[in-house]
Formats: C-alpha cells, structure tokens, sequence
C-alpha cells in the first residue's frame, strides 16, 4: 500500500526534530496519574491561574463589558462596574469598530500600539514608533515570527542560551536552523560568560555555521537571574562586532524579588550607549500579558517592537503577520490595559495598586522560601531566584542513582523527576529539557503554588529526597 503523507514516517522531519520538555513525558505522565485521581501539584509551567492566582478585577471589568457591549446600554451598569471601567471599555470599542468579534489589522489595534509605544517611552526614557510594534497572541507568537524571518537554512545559527527555555530550542529545529549553545555560569549566580560566548561564536562558525542572532531572556527562564546593566552592555557590544541581531526576552520584566538589580530593558541601554551602536544594532524585544503580577496566559496577548530594522524588512514581516489577518483581539485590549492601568486618582486605582501589591509581595517571599527550602535540603543546591518565576535547584545525585536511571534508559534528572512525580504528585520540568552541562543535574519548579501550601510542598519535597538520597546510597552534602 502506498505511504500517505501524513504517515509518520512521511512527515516533515523538521516537526519530527520538535523537543518541548514542559508539555513532555513529566506533564504526559503528571496527567495519567490525575486522571486515576492522584492529586497533582503543576509546577512545570508558569500558569498562575491555574495554580490559583486571582485574576486583577479591572482588566477583567474593562474586558468583561467589550464583549458583551450591549451591557453598556444598561441603565444600572453603572451599579455593577466602575465608571473608569465603563470608560475605558468605550475607550476600546471605538477602536475596533466591529467589536471584539471582527479582525484587526494584521500588525494589531493601532490606538493599543500607540500605547504600547507610550509605555515604553515611560519606561526607557526614549520615544517609540507604534509602526515599528506588532502585538501578537502571546510573546511565543512574536518569538517564532522572527526566527522565521531570520533562520534561511540549517547552516544559520541563533545563540541561545543555556540552560534556555525551550521554545527557542523547539523553534529553532522547526525551521531548520541550528542552535549554538552559550552556558550560563551557575557558580556567578546564572551570569553571563562573554569569553564562552565569543568561543561558542567561533566554534559554530569553525564548523561553517553563520550565526546570525543572539538570544537573551531577562529575567531569565528557567534560571531567575537578572541582568546586570554592564551585562547588557557587554551583550550588546557584542552583537555589534560580531554583527548579530539581539532578540530581548523581556516576558518577566515585572516579576524582581530583590532591589539590587532592577529590570532595565536592552532598548534603554542601547540607546544610552549612543552611536553607533544605537542606530546599527538589530534588537527585536518581546513582552507579554502572561507574566508579571497579571499572569494571564490564556488570553494570549502579546507584543514585540523592532529597534533599527530597514523598512524593507518590516515590510516583509508584516507580510507574513498578515497570512494569521489578526492577532485575537481581548488579548490585544488586555496587552493595552496593562501598559495603561488605572492612574492615582482613578476610581479603580487603589484596588488595582492593592491587588497587584499583594500579588507580588507574595511572589517575592515565595522565591526565598523556596530557594532556603531547596537550599536546607541534601545534595540540593539553589541559586536565589532574583526575578521571573522559577527556581532551578541542582540535585547532587549519587553514581547508584545515575546507574539506576541508565538501567531504566532514563536520562538521570528524568529519573529523579519521575520518582518525585510519583511520591509526591509535585510535578516539574528535569534540567536536561533546558539544557546543562555534562554531569550536572536539574529540575525547574514554578514558585506559583499558593503561598499557605509551600511549607506543605518544601516539606513533602525534602521528605522525598531524603528518602531518595537514602535509598541510593545516602551521599552527604557536597
């Protein structure tokens, strides 16, 4: 009989090549074992509604009233809603004259670029072009827009770095290209090794590989650090010698639980150093409603601003933006009230200051109880989750351990992660679904369980270990 071609074996091996280690076999399995009623704790993505994150009431109200406007003409709306909401709300559907059921331009409503761009003027002190933004369903959405456009064969490599998350990975191998690793140092606290990445730049291109962008996530994914200032500098140096463009992953700019170092966008810097390098380095920065203290991931509203990109190229990417005709359009007027929330002095000011004050304040101190958490257990070491929601302890694990994973054909991390899984219904995402340095061992959990349940979970988490560390041989702290 003839293959037909959606055989597995007659598929694009492209898609074949796809790795996404935080939807993979712990999540497949984490499923199986609710479905046969064991209680699972997902901690293996950044989901805070779902781990029970309340959603801030004025975006929802703002939202709630443009898809269903008819509730505008109610002569008691005014008893339900506040009236900045109402206004807000009117403020939207003028923009979008068919409402939230009809497309928007391909690029995104153009009143909420303006916004966007606003925004971003307040935050970098420098003006920004609404034409030069395109608001997308989610960071992720923008993110393999311009992998799209940049990746031309398997010879074109993207510095990523590692330990990464996964979809520049899974991204990367959908369109052919090739990824070039760059470690983080875990011993600076994730830091950046511009050294090791000049010598992974010139690897790749010894092996004929032209590698033509470097990718940086501040705060970073799965390792919680932030970048310093010099560091972005360094970076963006960097990518003026060696003519690369920077693509800024700056989804969890709002999620810092220490004050020693602030967020600062990539764009600021650059344009802080001036010329040249502020009119001839290519940066492509990403954000998205999904993270900081709004944490709405399903809505899928997203953006990205192109910095010092010929006009010819913007051209082409908005050709492409317009094969999709609209990215959805609530995610779009999410992404425009959080750019723009209440002001002091707005009805809905102190609720909206209040609940994202408490949300944040919660994430900061379940970062350092988490961290103290893995840090006070055996052959557990953790690094200080200084900003995003992660923390990505290193788990010691003894040579029986090691050699029991190979025997069950698991790789060691996988192991552990499973074991853990099945004791403790705590579900989590192994290292080597990021990636990390031969010999060295991982897991990455979300700090986004409810705050009253982390001495419960840290204490579940310590148990098992203890009892894992026992079993295989009982190594002492290293």
């Amino acid at each position: 009989m003839a293959r037909k071609p959606l055989d597995y074996d007659q598929l694009n091996e492209n898609v074949k090549k796809v790795q996404y280690a935080v939807r993979g076999e712990l999540y497949l399995r984490a499923s199986e074992l609710q479905k046969e009623g064991k209680r699972i704790i997902f901690t293996n993505v950044g989901n805070p509604h779902a781990l029970g994150q309340k959603p801030l009431t004025f975006p929802r109200q703002v939202v709630a009233l443009c898809q269903a406007p008819f509730l505008l003409d109610d002569p008691n709306v005014g008893l339900i809603f506040p009236a900045d909401a109402i206004a807000r709300a009117k403020h939207y559907l003028a923009m979008a004259p068919g409402g939230l059921g009809a497309y928007s331009d391909s690029r995104g409503i153009p009143g909420i670029r303006k916004e966007v761009a606003e925004f971003i003027q307040r935050r970098d002190g420098y003006p920004s072009d609404p034409e030069l933004i395109y608001l997308t369903d989610g960071a992720s959405k923008g993110v393999m827009q311009m992998l799209n456009a940049i990746i031309r064969n398997e010879r074109d490599g993207i510095l990523v770095p590692v330990p990464q998350y996964p979809l520049y990975s899974a991204a990367i191998s959908l369109f052919g290209g090739a990824l070039v690793p760059y470690y983080l140092e875990e011993e600076a606290n994730w830091g950046l090794d511009i050294v090791g990445t000049r010598q992974s730049v010139a690897a790749a291109r010894a092996k004929g590989m032209t590698v033509r962008a470097m990718v940086i996530i501040n705060p970073g994914n799965p390792t919680g650090q932030c970048l310093s200032e010099a560091n972005i500098r360094e970076i963006l140096r960097f990518c003026y010698e060696e003519n690369l463009v920077l693509l800024a992953d700056e989804v969890y700019q709002e999620n810092i639980y220490q004050d020693e170092r602030p967020f600062i966008s990539a764009r600021k810097v650059l344009f802080d150093m001036g010329p040249p390098l502020s009119r001839e380095v290519q940066l492509v920065s990403f954000h998205t409603v999904s993270k900081g203290y709004w944490g709405e991931c399903g809505q899928r509203g997203g953006y990205f601003e192109m910095t010092n990109l010929p006009p010819k190229t913007v051209d082409e990417i908005y050709k492409v933006a317009s094969i999709a005709l609209s990215p959805n359009v609530p995610g779009q007027i999410f992404m425009g009230l959080m750019v723009n929330p209440p002001k002091p002095g707005d009805i809905s000011y102190p609720k909206y200051a209040s609940e994202s004050k408490a949300i944040l304040g919660s994430l900061r101190r379940r970062a350092r109880i988490m961290t103290d958490g893995f840090n006070s257990c055996r052959n557990v070491v953790c690094n200080f989750t200084e900003g995003a929601m992660y923390s990505f302890p290193q788990i010691r694990l003894p040579p029986r351990a090691i050699e029991a994973a190979k025997r069950a054909g698991k790789e060691p991390d996988v192991f552990y992660c499973l074991k853990l899984l099945e004791a403790t219904g705590i579900s989590t995402v192994p290292g080597s679904g990021f990636g990390q340095k031969e010999g060295v061992f991982h897991l990455r959990t979300t700090i986004l369980p409810a705050e009253e349940d982390f001495p419960a979970i840290m204490s579940s988490f310590k148990k098992f270990n203890d009892s894992f560390m026992e079993q295989y041989e009982g190594y002492s702290r290293m």
